[in-house]
């Protein structure tokens, strides 16, 4: 790059080394720092320049640099803040984006710094004075100045009238509630700002007569009520622009040169050119690397001649460089290849560093690497000791699978799933599909139906998954814990399909032969999945499992670590329990091993990549007929969700569709349609996979794993109205006028027939040694209830207790220690089942399991709690119950604690009944230790100590 960089100016001493934004003030031709504190002050008559730095998942920072010309500022100081511009990207390695903001058309980028509005000032106000103000915008405002006047309102826009008491908002007849809900965080701004939080709120909608008192204060200072006049037209020269196609020039001495093609592709761009592609609504300049400084300079200049000659001030003017090009920019070519940005942003940047310690600048700040990111193991941001079912789907009917086989899927079926856990103070549900690669279009649309149905029986308060087989997220393999994949399938659908094709029946039989391969992170995320049996799909990154008939092995690939083997012992107790297994290392395999997989050839020794997660970009969807639309929202928090609309979340290796309370009961339904749309639409051009997981949220029963993303607040998504009403309530009284009081606990229920409310409190999470250190990634409730459990098989001390339980091992559960909790909400689902029993519901529900193929649920059954297996619990000494610990606090009995207790305890503080438990009696009535409940809110500890007759 042979951008010149002796003129750097010292006041981007160390700018870009910190997420966030930067802001300067150009005052006579120099830069002057602006404090954070008068960030969003502009005036009219300077220019300005921001740096927005974020901070990439992948290590890297990305820059936008915006320049703001005031509407009277000076055409120097302009031509200075474009400079600058320029100046700014080459200290920043040449990788940044160029936005030029002109007063009254500043990009929605740009607006997105200062939210919830920028209203730019002609002088520093010295005492309040009557104003008015028109708002444009549905997710972010633009704010403009007007005369105080009649003649400016009409019924197309949101106006604000600040008085010295009191703030109205003027609301159009035309306009949407999301525009009303959006101008209230103007009047918000403008009563903390202006008015020092203390101001009256009015909302004045059009068509309100004098009869409305706040309508007659509004309308007494236009003179009284008289009818609005419809808006004048508009010069509609902008929109003709915006549909002309795209057009390239390039740029040579300032002058621009129209680019003949048939149509656009990347290879027109040559790296030591500069080019215009003008695209109507905006205006690129693109830079290539090789070009000079005052190449960029002509280019840029050129570039805003063309728009001032054309009267187009509305247009956008971009400036990019070669190898950061935006996904708009790109997105205006016929074919753009793939290439990776990391490398050459770090080549630019140390390029710069050169040529500054030539110059005798001192760099040390100005051109600081690229933050480095520890890789960490993902984390799936859920509770795993919840409540599991799971169906398989036989045409149009589902079959309840057992305890044994719930965690067991064939590649030629679909699933149906529901997972039932603790989220923020409430019961959550989790409703899923997992569709395999081999099944049949028939069971795939059927397992969708069924799975709607079930939602909208719970009046979508579950959230719904569509996961694919070879695309589960982290999330998925944390709710089964032990997941594994089986060749062939049990469906009628796969058993028609290959015997109308002709097709080998490739069904696992644990009779034959059969090759799995072993991975995951640690106990609660482990998977085997079965490959071809021969010796091309193994890989030295991995662990594997063979068998044929009474003979296994292990096979351990050169690459693989201490835990990878772990994970595979404790696979093998899944798969093939209590039998002799034969170990070998790679490279020390016997000939009997490669016989069995039909001789020894090359294979794989490169871990299978793990798609990573990638910054969410936050999208706003409307869908007409068949066209989908979005609109990237920039910057956004948890505010931008208004629930008359429908968002996606896309962190490229799943998405999010939050669904507002206020859309249509069609448009729900049509969600997870919308979602594969927003897939084929590659909006974001990074090739998303079209299975990629689908999760659809909706608004007030928003999960952990998706508010991850945003700084949530729980007392906004507990309120009801639209989101006008929410807002004008925020403002006024807190929310309190739209608190939805008598919200219910989202008890979801159990499609077996009862509420997952009443299930007793227990473990998913598997057992483990005290002298093996514990996994990444566990959850709290994991850490507490896992140490309940003694190891049910003496083998490898590895067998999870819900595996155990498939083996024989472990005692039966005593029902009468398990929590209770809320009564269900099972008549919602009473189309789908008819309760089983009316018994308290183990962590999942077993069938019958005689026979290996799952029976419908209309003759499944519930096995008694009292025959089904579990890990020993430890039973104390009732002698135990009498002594005194080390602080002299005396133990007593459970029986002589309770509030009905017909043997009181004597002397003990009635409001704390539980801490004279032993600890071991504590652990087997609260399934957790005295140290883990004592870190529980205060409420939830209340609740636990009611239903065990403690308080």
């Amino acid at each position: 790059m042979s951008v010149s960089t002796k003129n750097v100016d010292p006041a981007f001493q160390g700018a870009g080394q910190k997420t966030g934004i930067e802001v300067w003030r150009i005052e006579s031709s120099k830069l002057v720092a602006v404090p954070e504190s008068s960030y969003g002050k502009f005036y009219t008559g300077e220019s300005y320049m921001v740096l927005k730095t974020i901070a990439s998942k992948s290590g890297v920072f990305r820059y936008d640099i915006h320049y703001w010309i005031g509407k009277d500022a000076s055409e120097a100081e302009a031509d200075t803040a474009a400079l600058k511009t320029l100046e700014l990207d080459a200290a920043l390695g040449g990788r940044s984006v160029q936005y030029r903001e002109l007063q009254g058309y500043e990009t929605e980028r740009f607006l997105s710094c200062f939210k919830p509005c920028f209203i730019p000032e002609e002088t520093e106000p010295q005492k309040h004075k009557t104003r008015m103000f028109v708002c444009k915008g549905k997710h972010v405002v633009h704010v403009q100045e007007v005369p105080c006047a009649r003649s400016s309102l009409n019924h197309d826009e949101i106006f604000i009238l600040d008085t010295k008491n009191k703030i109205y908002q003027f609301n159009g007849s035309n306009t949407s509630i999301q525009e009303r809900a959006t101008a209230l965080e103007v009047v918000r701004y403008i009563r903390d700002t202006y008015h020092h939080s203390i101001c009256d709120i009015a909302a004045i909608d059009d068509g309100k007569m004098m009869a409305d008192a706040e309508a007659g204060e509004f309308w007494a200072f236009f003179g009284g009520f008289a009818p609005l006049p419809r808006k004048t037209t508009v010069n509609n020269a902008q929109s003709t622009y915006a549909l002309l196609s795209a057009q390239l020039f390039c740029v040579k001495k300032g002058q621009a040169e129209c680019v003949a093609a048939d149509s656009l592709t990347k290879k027109l761009l040559e790296t030591h050119n500069c080019y215009l592609l003008d695209c109507g609504s905006e205006i690129y300049v693109w830079m290539g690397r090789s070009t000079s400084s005052k190449d960029r300079i002509f280019a840029s200049k050129a570039a805003e001649e063309y728009l001032r000659c054309q009267d187009r001030p509305k247009s956008k003017l971009i400036c990019v460089i070669e190898n950061f090009e935006t996904v708009s920019f790109q997105s205006k070519f016929d074919s753009w290849p793939q290439s990776n940005n990391v490398e050459a942003s770090l080549d630019g940047r140390s390029k710069v560093a050169a040529l500054l310690k030539r110059q005798g600048l001192d760099v040390k700040g100005l051109v600081k690497n690229a933050p480095k990111q520890e890789e960490e193991e993902p984390q799936p941001y859920i509770d795993c000791s919840g409540t599991l079912q799971v169906w398989l789907v036989n045409g149009k009917e589902k079959s309840l699978l057992s305890e044994m086989d719930q965690s067991k899927f064939y590649t030629g079926d679909c699933y149906i799933f529901q997972y039932t856990y603790t989220g923020d103070g409430q019961e959550e549900c989790l409703i899923g599909t997992w569709l395999g690669k081999e099944s049949v279009k028939e069971d795939r649309d059927s397992a969708l139906s069924q799975a709607n149905k079930m939602v909208e029986s719970v009046k979508f308060l579950a959230t719904q998954a569509r996961v694919y087989e070879g695309n589960e997220s982290i999330l998925f393999y944390a709710i089964f814990q032990s997941f594994i994949v089986l060749k062939g399938g049990l469906s009628n659908g796969y058993k028609n399909y290959i015997s109308e094709k002709g097709l080998l029946d490739e069904t696992y039989k644990e009779d034959g032969i059969a090759l799995f391969r072993v991975q995951g992170s640690g106990p609660e995320n482990m998977q085997s999945i079965q490959v071809e049996a021969v010796a091309s799909s193994l890989n030295s990154s991995y662990c594997y499992i063979l068998h044929k008939d009474s003979l296994i092995f292990v096979w351990k690939g050169s690459q693989t670590s201490v835990e990878d083997h772990e994970l595979a012992d404790r696979q093998l107790d899944v798969i093939k329990p209590d039998m002799q297994t034969r170990v070998h290392k790679e490279r020390a395999e016997s000939d009997e091993f490669w016989e069995i997989l039909g001789g020894k050839t090359e294979y794989a020794s490169q871990k299978i990549p793990r798609e990573a997660e990638s910054d969410p970009h936050l999208f706003s969807c409307t869908l007409s007929k068949d066209d989908l639309r979005v609109t990237e929202i920039f910057n956004f928090n948890q505010d931008d969700l208004m629930t008359e609309e429908i968002y996606i979340l896309d962190c490229h290796t799943e998405i999010f569709l939050w669904v507002g309370q206020e859309v249509n009961s069609k448009d729900k339904t049509q969600a997870l349609a919308i979602g594969e749309k927003f897939l084929e639409l590659n909006v974001l051009l990074e090739k998303l996979s079209l299975k990629a997981p689908i999760y659809i949220i909706m608004d007030g029963s928003e999960p952990p794993f998706f508010t991850r993303f945003f700084k949530w607040d729980s007392t906004k998504s507990a309120m009801h109205g639209n989101s006008f009403q929410r807002r004008l309530s925020m403002i006024k009284d807190g929310g309190r006028s739209t608190m939805n009081l008598k919200r219910k606990k989202r008890a979801h229920v159990l499609f077996g027939g009862r509420s997952a409310s009443e299930n007793p409190q227990r473990s998913r999470s598997v057992s483990f040694s005290y002298d093996r250190p514990r996994a990444r990634g566990r959850s709290p409730a994991f850490n507490a209830l896992a140490s309940m459990f003694d190891n049910p098989i003496p083998r490898n001390l590895s067998t999870p207790p819900l595996l155990a339980s498939r083996l024989g091992g472990g005692s039966n559960l005593d029902t009468s220690k398990i929590l209770s909790k809320s009564k269900a909400i099972a008549s919602l689902t009473a189309s789908f089942n008819k309760p089983i029993r009316e018994n308290l519901l183990p962590r999942s529900i077993k069938v019958n399991s005689d026979s290996s193929t799952p029976r419908s649920e209309s003759t499944s059954r519930v096995i008694p709690m009292s025959s089904r297996k579990y890990s020993p619990t430890i039973k104390e000494d009732p002698k135990e119950n009498e002594i005194e610990d080390d602080k002299g606090l005396t133990f007593y009995p459970y029986h002589r604690l309770t509030t009905s207790s017909i043997d009181p305890a004597p002397d003990i503080d009635v409001t704390r009944r539980e801490i004279y438990l032993s600890k071991a009696e504590f652990k087997e009535r609260f399934n957790m230790t005295k140290e883990a409940f004592d870190k529980l809110p205060k409420w939830r500890q209340n609740k636990m100590k009611i239903s065990l007759r403690l308080f």
